[in-house]
């Protein structure tokens, strides 16, 4: 069971309680206690918030690399929100490579410092994690195998062992999941030692229990693993539930909540959180926009149109649609089948000209291969449209 309970709320500037003997800032439980505020703060959105208190951490230590990585996780959760928007992805590579430069400095004066190859392998592994995204494979196995070598030279660290732990999980569980999933890319991953799915998920679960800096970050993966590759549902709506109750107006846990909610059949409870993401990207909440939006809209639709009312159904699947175009998201799942649903409610309706035009739209956006391509093609063969 992953203890989810997180570190207390404190106040910036807080006296500093115990200092560490490693001399490791990462370790030092006064600066964690000051920093958990800041920390929060980013996770909620309030980015104004933790970006001073980072700032102060930064003028305090100046030549260490955590400020400058904490600022650059920042930007990779306004990034998360919508990975197709590359808005931020300059600003956050240029405070990766300053916490990457800062770590160098301290490893080439000490190559046995476990600290500074920790944030070496944890910046070259958000930098693959951006690559891989944006399909830059050359980029993204360059930072991956430079995120390896300085992981296995950060090992041997007791005190680390829990921040440590997501680099190595990550690695386990995805080196063997890659080549599963992505056969192109086996020549790659030959690349690198072979890893191990089941360790892997073990050690995510420690991290989420143990770690501090790193917890969040294993917890997000956690919830994203158990609903679409492990089958336990129920464990992801337990830690986006957890994670949303916590950080209440991070727009990428509160989809991810409704969206555990819809996949258990929770339709209610999701249907409440749904309409919240709704009013939110209506008054404009910072991070809350079109791509959370074909979400929420989408888990509405479904909804209604179980419960038989077309009408509202078809008002919230062309929001879906709306949401889609407007994230260029046309080849989303969630884009299609509101396509598909809108041509069998014009079906029904016996406006078939809408309806052919709602199915061929399916066609234009799918893969020929893509079962919505499919269905699209046998619905209109079947209603004659």
């Amino acid at each position: 069971m992953i203890a989810l309970a997180g570190p207390v709320l404190s106040q910036a500037g807080d006296p500093v309680v115990p200092s560490n003997p490693s001399g490791y800032l990462l370790l030092d439980k006064g600066l964690q206690y000051r920093i958990t505020k800041a920390i929060n703060s980013m996770y909620n959105f309030d980015f104004a918030t933790a970006e001073r208190d980072f700032t102060v951490i930064m003028y305090q230590y100046p030549d260490h690399p955590l400020p400058d990585f904490l600022m650059a996780l920042g930007y990779w959760w306004r990034i998360e929100v919508d990975v197709t928007n590359t808005r931020y992805d300059n600003i956050f590579i240029q405070y990766l490579d300053r916490a990457n430069e800062k770590a160098e400095r301290i490893f080439d004066e000490d190559p046995k410092n476990k600290e500074a190859a920790f944030f070496l392998a944890a910046g070259y592994g958000f930098q693959g994690r951006l690559y891989s995204e944006r399909k830059s494979w050359t980029k993204a196995a360059w930072a991956g195998k430079n995120a390896l070598k300085y992981m296995e030279l950060s090992r041997g660290e007791e005190e680390f062992n829990p921040e440590l732990l997501l680099g190595d999980a990550l690695f386990n569980y995805f080196s063997v999941w890659i080549p599963e999933n992505y056969p192109l890319l086996k020549p790659v991953m030959a690349l690198f030692p072979k890893g191990n799915k089941a360790l892997g998920l073990q050690q995510l679960e420690t991290v989420a229990s143990n770690a501090f800096y790193t917890r969040v970050e294993a917890q997000y993966f956690l919830f994203r693993l158990y609903a679409s590759e492990e089958k336990r549902p129920y464990d992801a709506l337990r830690i986006s539930e957890y994670l949303h109750g916590k950080f209440p107006n991070n727009p990428y846990f509160h989809r991810s909540y409704a969206r555990h909610l819809y996949a258990v059949g929770q339709w209610t409870e999701s249907v409440e959180q749904s309409f919240q993401i709704l009013d939110r990207i209506e008054k404009g909440q910072f991070g809350y926009e079109s791509n959370s939006g074909r979400y929420a809209a989408f888990y509405i639709a479904e909804y209604y149109y179980r419960v038989g009312d077309r009408a509202m159904a078809k008002q919230y699947y062309l929001k879906t649609v709306a949401y889609g175009e407007e994230s260029e998201s046309q080849e989303s799942g969630y884009y299609l089948h509101s396509l598909i649903q809108l041509g069998k409610i014009e079906t029904a309706a016996k406006n078939k000209a809408q309806a052919r035009k709602y199915f061929d739209r399916v066609k234009k956006y799918a893969k020929r291969k893509h079962p919505a391509h499919k269905e699209a093609r046998d619905f209109i063969k079947k209603n004659k449209l």
